[in-house]
């Protein structure tokens, strides 16, 4: 039984609310547990640090005896496991406990920068009174607290990565879904479009023996050879193409002439190029499919009046080919948007043109597509880049 759309996404929240519920009560016990812990262990130094006082003012010689008696008490008092700095009033440092300074290279330094990330840590008990004090206790937190201390972002960073973890896969599944749409979509496009095909090219036959003017019925099979090129390029869409080493000039030269001849004139038509070939691997169907969206895209731009260049270079071992229009241009925060499936600023069509030409150019190329520049009111410039074939 499949459930409706709606419960789905019912449900979906209602997990999610659950999970934060859980998660947020695991952080909270944690903090509750942190604090326990921090309060358990201050009540333990304090009760150490009262009986060391006593200890200490039961002595008549305090200046002489201090040292044993605190190095006394330190190493015979309650467990205690966390590092303990005791300073007298002096500010001389009379013990330390839980601290190993054997390895250390500037024990003086090092214990000195301890005790200020202790009095951070918690704050320092005094020994004695305020106005009799015979010494100051500095500690931190103990390693069992250290490790509750950094639980929660440990758990928090589980929960990212898990998050993450999802978030690909439900992405990933969907790209594979909106991927199978398409190449069934495609697939029925060539299909259907191959019925209608036929009939034209036997038309085509009749009007050769009605004595037609050769001229029109050649223009004719010009359309009709490109139906098969577009019907071939649709059957291609969702398995992988083969390529093979091309003249990336020719190829490029005959897609942009072709398109020349059935657009305005309005539109001047400019092409640079090099003079020796330049060969790629390419598959000449849908490399011809996105250099004539290109060319589209850039004439819908422009209103069908402007100017329209294209420019092929070749940079040590790759090969540029851009494609310049005078249009309205884009704005930076659209120069990658505008590959993503379903963008378009036009009222009709469905946003995919440059989306498959970025998928034709990136996944079956190896190659990269991208706005190179852009100015409002002034044109926009898509590059693609090819890797040259010696």
């Amino acid at each position: 039984m499949t459930l409706p759309l709606t419960l789905k996404s019912y449900l979906r929240w209602i997990l999610i609310v659950i999970s934060f519920g859980i998660i947020s009560l695991i952080l909270w016990n944690t903090y509750s547990f942190f604090q326990y812990f921090k309060a358990e262990e201050r009540n333990k130094i304090e009760t150490w640090s009262i009986a060391q006082t006593n200890f200490v003012s039961s002595l008549n010689d305090l200046d002489s005896e201090l040292n044993a008696v605190v190095s006394h008490i330190v190493s015979d008092t309650v467990s205690i496991t966390n590092p303990v700095m005791v300073i007298g009033s002096n500010q001389r440092i009379i013990s330390i406990r839980q601290i190993d300074t054997t390895a250390i290279k500037n024990p003086k330094a090092y214990l000195a920068k301890l005790k200020l990330r202790f009095e951070q840590e918690n704050n320092p008990i005094v020994m004695g009174s305020e106005n009799d004090s015979i010494g100051t206790i500095y500690y931190g937190n103990s390693p069992l607290l250290v490790k509750l201390k950094y639980y929660p972002l440990a758990l928090i960073l589980i929960i990212i990565l898990f998050g993450a973890v999802v978030f690909f896969f439900y992405k990933s599944s969907k790209i594979a879904t909106q991927n199978k749409l398409w190449s069934g979509m495609a697939k029925e496009t060539a299909h259907q479009i191959g019925t209608p095909l036929s009939s034209l090219i036997g038309w085509t036959e009749l009007l050769r023996t009605e004595h037609v003017n050769p001229d029109y019925i050649a223009e004719i099979e010009k359309d009709i050879d490109k139906l098969l090129i577009i019907t071939e390029r649709f059957s291609k869409i969702g398995s992988l193409p083969t390529l093979e080493k091309s003249d990336v000039i020719i190829e490029t030269i005959e897609s942009y002439d072709y398109l020349k001849a059935r657009f305005s004139k309005l539109i001047d038509f400019r092409i640079h190029i090099p003079n020796p070939p330049l060969y790629a691997n390419l598959n000449k169907q849908l490399y011809s499919w996105t250099i004539e969206n290109l060319v589209k895209n850039a004439i819908d731009a422009m209103k069908g009046k402007g100017v329209l260049t294209l420019d092929i270079v070749e940079v040590k071992d790759t090969i540029l080919i851009s494609i310049s229009d005078t249009g309205k241009g884009l704005e930076r925060s659209k120069f990658k948007k505008i590959f993503e499936p379903g963008y378009t600023s036009k009222k009709r069509g469905w946003g995919l043109g440059l989306s498959l030409a970025k998928r034709i150019i990136e996944d079956y190329h190896k190659g990269k597509i991208k706005v190179l520049s852009s100015e409002i009111d002034k044109g926009t410039t898509i590059q693609i880049t090819l890797q040259k074939h010696n």
